[in-house]
């Protein structure tokens, strides 16, 4: 159960981090034409936390349980251990960062735009292009870390 917590997490926060990139990809397009916001990028850019996000902190968490549980087969030393804990910490930065207070700015920039679709300025295109590149960072590292753990000796 313990791993499928671990795992869950893993595929969780792999899916939120793409859907990420995708929906800013996808507003770039969109304000780059005179169309309204459909409603999918308003409910995305709802203001608020994105707490699915944050299932990432279950990987670590369930993670140690794993290694409690392992009745010392693994251990924090290993090398594969100290790797994936180490690409946990660097999603971590990324995502807290740079992805999730950019898409924070651009919930409060796009409240505007969405009814009156008035121009972007500077600061969301700025704020869009730093969350796509941070989440396709997060996305490389969440992969490199599956892989790791995969490849577990």
């Amino acid at each position: 159960m313990v791993l499928l917590l671990h795992v869950a997490c893993v595929v969780v926060g792999l899916a939120t981090t793409v859907t990420s990139a995708a929906t800013a990809a996808r507003l770039r397009k969109v304000l780059a034409t005179e169309t309204p916001f459909p409603d999918t990028l308003v409910r995305y850019f709802r203001p608020g936390a994105n707490w699915a996000g944050r299932t990432i902190y279950g990987i670590p968490v369930f993670g140690f349980a794993l290694l409690a549980m392992s009745q010392g087969s693994y251990d924090l030393h290993q090398a594969w251990v100290t790797a994936g804990l180490g690409i946990f910490v660097v999603v971590v930065l990324v995502a807290e960062g740079l992805l999730w207070p950019a898409e924070r700015r651009l919930q409060a920039s796009l409240v505007p735009l969405q009814g009156g679709r008035m121009a972007a300025d500077d600061t969301i295109t700025r704020d869009m292009r730093l969350m796509a590149n941070a989440a396709m960072v997060a996305i490389v590292l969440l992969i490199a870390g599956t892989a790791i753990m995969l490849a577990q000796p």
